[in-house]
C-alpha cells in the first residue's frame, strides 16, 4: 500500500507555511490500519528488534498505532498522556516546544524494572515529545530499544534528539 497517496497534505496548518501530514485517509481506508501494523511488524523485524516488553503509545495518535501494534506483538501497552490525564502516581517529564513548554506523564507503575520498551507515535518532526518519553521510560526503570513513526519528517532531523536505538519510519518527507 502506497500510503503517501492515501495520506491527506493540508497547507497552512496549523499556521502559514506549514504542511500537515493528514493521517486520517489512511485510517480510514479499510485496510490502512492493518497495513501500518504490518509494515511496523516487518520494519522492527528488519532491525532485528524482537524481545518487546512493552509498545509506549504517545498521546493521541501514538494510541491508535500503538495499541495493535502491541495486540499484533503479544505485549503490554502503556499510554504516555498531557498532564493530569492520568489517576495514579505519574512521573513527568517538561520539554521544550518550538513557542514554549510542554509535558508528557506516565503512570510510575506502568513499566517493571528492565522491561524493553518501543515508543510509537504517528510523526518525528524535531524529536522533542518523543524523546521527552524516552526520559519517562528511564525514569520507570524500562529500557529503550527502539521507535517507531509513521511518518518522518527527515528536513527537521528529530533523529538527532533522540537516543542512539534503532528508529523506524514508515513513510518519509
Amino acid at each position: 500500500m502506497d500510503f503517501k497517496s492515501i495520506i491527506r497534505d493540508i497547507p497552512d496548518f496549523p499556521q502559514q507555511g506549514i504542511i500537515f501530514r493528514d493521517i486520517t485517509p489512511l485510517l480510514a481506508h479499510p485496510q490502512g490500519l492493518t497495513k501500518i501494523i504490518q509494515g511496523f511488524q516487518t520494519k522492527l523485524i528488519e532491525s532485528n528488534i524482537r524481545e518487546i516488553d512493552c509498545i509506549i503509545g504517545i498521546e493521541s495518535r501514538g494510541f491508535i498505532l500503538g495499541a495493535p501494534l502491541a495486540m499484533a506483538l503479544g505485549c503490554s501497552f502503556v499510554p504516555v498522556r498531557k498532564p493530569k490525564k492520568l489517576p495514579s502516581s505519574v512521573f513527568r517529564v517538561e520539554y521544550a516546544l518550538e513557542y514554549g513548554t510542554d509535558i508528557l506523564e506516565m503512570h510510575q507503575d506502568a513499566i517493571a524494572t528492565g522491561q524493553k520498551v518501543i515508543i510509537i507515535d504517528d510523526v518525528i518532526a524535531t524529536g522533542g515529545t518523543a524523546a521527552a518519553a524516552a526520559k519517562l521510560v528511564t525514569l520507570a526503570g524500562g529500557e529503550l530499544i527502539g521507535y517507531g513513526f509513521l511518518i518522518e519528517l527527515d528536513f527537521l532531523k528529530g533523529r538527532k534528539a533522540l537516543p542512539e536505538v534503532p528508529i523506524i519510519s514508515l513513510v518519509n518527507y
